[in-house]
């Protein structure tokens, strides 16, 4: 069983030269675990690290027809295994079977979602690398199969950091060249709070085709970030406290910069509430981390880097960092060869240029 495990960790390390997107990278990474690990459903989401909300999401038939309870379940109500509480765990891969002790009908996810649906056990997995999170695995079995074994747990979550790697290799890729400008203006949607389009400007139109495409869904099928923001919105007015506050993901396009999507409630002099999604540039602030990231970037030289976007000079930065123009000189000097750029100027520019910063 070890051997076979390392062949399919072989598989899905060669698998990242040759999948052309994420979307293909997931879809067929779904097909190699299922080599050696039979399930009847899967849905592989990757997510924004600093949000953990859905930036895309591969979902095979059985589970595309309950992925918005999915939505639901793991925003609006607590349960058993939420994804929120496994990025925080020692060990981020948990079975249903295995959380509840064999008494699935303690998950009100069970008895609502999955056992109406035909299934029965679910493996879930935080995909976890050096302390982020860059997506979710669940996996799905059938009420006629085994449950999942405590050795298939523990199969997944070694291969856990290999395949968080990728997903975080992919989404930090770096533009190769000039990134397309996106224009000034925002787009807007209105839903329901049943998630139903109300209606919505040009530019909203747009970019929820966009999305469509780059997810491979329908035009009926409302695109996994949309879901997320808008549970995640609609999450605060369930709050007891009635809190208010806005939901955001960041989404790189195809083409190179950072895409922002939010959500918040509208209230009415009625009980009923709308969401507003509305899409626009990332701010700097928004893609700042993504992008020293992508470089390696240490904390000292992302502060330094932060610094420098705001215009300050090697004496303010000493003064601001309480440490010496020499050090900050000496770090300066790192973040250049990292970046592949000999000057402060060329800095700025190579941010402007292949990240759209402004």
């Amino acid at each position: 069983m070890k051997e076979e495990w390392e062949a399919i960790r072989g598989k899905i390390r060669n698998l990242e030269k040759n999948a052309s997107s994420s979307l293909a990278y997931r879809s067929a990474l779904l097909g190699i675990l299922r080599e050696s690990l039979p399930f009847d459903g899967a849905c592989f989401t990757t997510v924004d690290p600093q949000t953990l909300l859905c930036t895309g999401a591969v979902t095979e038939e059985g589970i595309e027809a309950i992925h918005h309870l999915l939505f639901e379940y793991e925003y609006l109500h607590e349960d058993i295994n939420a994804y929120s509480q496994l990025v925080l765990a020692a060990d981020p891969v948990a079975t249903l079977s295995g959380a509840t002790q064999g008494q699935l009908e303690r998950s009100t996810r069970y008895r609502n979602v999955l056992l109406p649906a035909g299934y029965k056990d679910e493996l879930r997995a935080a995909l976890m690398y050096q302390g982020a999170c860059w997506g979710f695995l669940t996996l799905f079995r059938y009420h006629d199969r085994p449950l999942f074994s405590e050795n298939e747990r523990g199969c997944i979550a070694s291969l856990v950091p290999t395949i968080a790697f990728h997903l975080r290799q992919r989404s930090l890729g770096l533009p190769s060249e000039e990134t397309i400008q996106m224009k000034e203006e925002s787009g807007l949607v209105i839903l329901s709070d049943h998630l139903a389009m109300l209606s919505s400007n040009t530019v909203g139109d747009r970019w929820m085709a966009h999305l469509r495409q780059w997810e491979g869904i329908d035009n009926e099928t409302l695109p996994r970030p949309i879901r997320a923001v808008s549970f995640r919105a609609l999450s605060g007015v369930v709050d007891a406290e009635e809190r208010d506050f806005t939901a955001k993901v960041r989404i790189r396009t195809p083409e190179g910069p950072y895409l922002s999507i939010q959500a918040s409630i509208l209230r009415h002099t009625s009980s009923s509430v709308q969401i507003a999604i509305w899409f626009e540039q990332a701010k700097p602030s928004d893609t700042l981390p993504l992008i020293a990231e992508a470089y390696g970037l240490s904390e000292r030289e992302k502060q330094i880097l932060d610094q420098i976007l705001r215009g300050s000079s090697t004496k303010e930065l000493a003064h601001a960092l309480h440490i010496s123009t020499y050090t900050v000189q000496d770090h300066l000097k790192s973040i250049f060869l990292k970046t592949g750029v000999t000057s402060r100027r060329e800095l700025i520019w190579l941010l402007f240029s292949r990240f759209s910063l402004r």
